[in-house]
């Protein structure tokens, strides 16, 4: 235990894996933790995307902790405000505000075999040493910004959804948004009721299927908050129904998807616009995304769906391939992150000089998302080839891991463990084939799946249940291990 207390745990990020990973070492006896966060405040992308209608499209009751049940969420879907106070509410139930510092940008983070620790570089230039750190950047951390010609000159206003300029009033203008996904399906309904004109740029259409997200009434609020049993069967009727779901492998859901989707697509009455909105691909293919809003929006006369390929940005306006230009006061840029990035989103160098993004050329791997070869004591939350499901329940199987994996480092008397190579490279190669089981996924799609080598590096193909059994396995003998004093603990 003493070794333990002495065992100094640096965790990058306070969204709800930093928060999840802080709560759960300090239960286990790690005092000395430090949580370093770039931004202003907790909570990781619900602290960043607060754009009009931001939402989770996990349904409420399966996206808090199992340790830290919310029972009074006002609705199926929480909006970002909601979630963002549930974290807030999180660090401070669990005393987690001293241990974290706010504003502290990770630029670089080194390994020192000699020493058996990572030293990591602040934005302040400060340096901070750790035993271990624990990376909770996860994957929607690096804004992707789309390569047109002209962006950057632009004269009128342009910004990131992720970024959203809360300061400037879109009321009366002639906006432009580039991109039809995720964020775009919840912020341009809202908008669209006060802009002058609205042009949306789709580069391929999605799935969207209806939501269901009705308020809770104030007797359901009630009954979730006073009765036990009552949010705990919703949480379990929430699961089951994620589950059936997320493996895409049953061909009736998928069928039933899509029919649904196309009755969502109905209420869209221009059938030329409608037939730009139908997709081409199955469903799943894409991230499937919902919205009851989403698609009467077209129906308004002041927006316009643009499918022609944009050519180039003017200091007015924005030029497709058929020359016709739209002239804009404001561009919004709906493209998502860079979410194949994961750790490599800043310097990061393991074993013998190796950089994270050398070992990651040809896409991001790694042994159950969680650690990689050549970067000892380094574990990663939301890592790759983790999202599917709620990813809360997915980062509380991440952290139960690296927990434990820290108690056998002491109990063992152990600096470091790493990973072995031929371990990650079988785990990712039994993946590979997994996914490419998926049927949808092979589909051809654009999606933010695939890394550079063409390899699906985000997915996971298995339901929640069988990840969180692959995490709680027994895998001492998949880590080499050391002590400092030379004696090799298992070659």
């Amino acid at each position: 235990m003493e070794q333990q207390r002495r065992r100094r745990v640096v965790i990058i990020g306070a969204g709800p894996g930093g928060i999840c990973a802080a709560i759960k070492l300090r239960e286990a006896g790690y005092d000395d933790v430090v949580v370093l966060e770039k931004a202003d405040g907790v909570g990781g992308t619900w602290h960043h995307n607060s754009y009009p209608g931001a939402a989770c499209d996990v349904q409420s009751h399966l996206y808090s902790f199992s340790f830290e049940l919310k029972r009074d969420w006002s609705r199926p879907y929480a909006t970002q405000p909601e979630i963002l106070a549930y974290l807030e509410h999180v660090v401070d139930a669990y005393g987690l505000a001293p241990s974290i510092r706010l504003g502290t940008a990770v630029r670089r983070a080194t390994w020192d075999d000699q020493s058996a620790t990572w030293r990591l570089l602040t934005e302040h230039g400060d340096e901070v040493e750790a035993d271990a750190v624990v990376s909770a950047v996860g994957m929607f951390n690096e804004l992707n910004w789309p390569d047109i010609a002209g962006l950057d000159a632009f004269g009128g206003t342009v910004f990131h959804s992720a970024r959203w300029d809360h300061g400037h009033d879109l009321t009366g203008e002639r906006v432009a948004v580039i991109g039809t996904a995720a964020s775009a399906v919840q912020f341009v309904p809202e908008i669209a009721p006060r802009v002058g004109r609205l042009h949306v740029f789709q580069r391929a259409a999605n799935w969207v299927g209806p939501r269901a997200d009705a308020s809770f009434s104030d007797e359901e609020i009630e009954r979730f908050r006073t009765d036990p049993m009552a949010a705990l069967q919703q949480r379990w009727k929430v699961w089951r129904t994620i589950e059936r779901v997320i493996t895409f492998s049953d061909p009736e859901l998928l069928r039933l998807s899509e029919a649904a989707g196309l009755a969502n697509l109905a209420t869209v009455e221009d059938p030329e616009v409608r037939a730009k909105l139908t997709p081409a691909t199955p469903f799943g293919c894409q991230r499937p995304l919902s919205s009851d809003t989403w698609y009467p929006t077209f129906n308004r006369p002041e927006v316009e769906l643009v499918t022609d390929p944009i050519a180039r940005v003017t200091p007015t306006g924005i030029v497709t391939a058929d020359g016709v230009e739209r002239r804009v006061d404001t561009i919004i840029v709906a493209t998502g992150f860079k979410t194949t990035r994961y750790l490599s989103a800043f310097e990061v160098v393991g074993r013998g000089g190796v950089a994270i993004d050398q070992a990651w050329s040809d896409g991001a791997r790694a042994y159950l998302g969680i650690t990689t070869a050549g970067f000892p004591n380094l574990f990663m939350l939301y890592g790759p080839n983790t999202n599917n499901g709620s990813i809360i329940f997915m980062l509380e199987c991440q952290v139960a891991y690296l927990v434990r994996h820290l108690q056998r480092m002491d109990a063992e008397g152990l600096d470091w463990i790493d990973v072995r190579p031929e371990v990650v490279e079988a785990y990712n190669a039994g993946l590979q084939r997994d996914l490419d089981q998926v049927s949808v996924w092979q589909a051809g799609c654009h999606n933010y799946y695939r890394g550079p080598g063409g390899r699906i590096v985000t997915q996971w193909p298995h339901t929640m249940a069988a990840y969180r059994e692959r995490t709680t396995r027994r895998d001492d003998d998949a880590y080499a291990s050391g002590r400092l004093a030379g004696t090799a603990a298992s070659a």
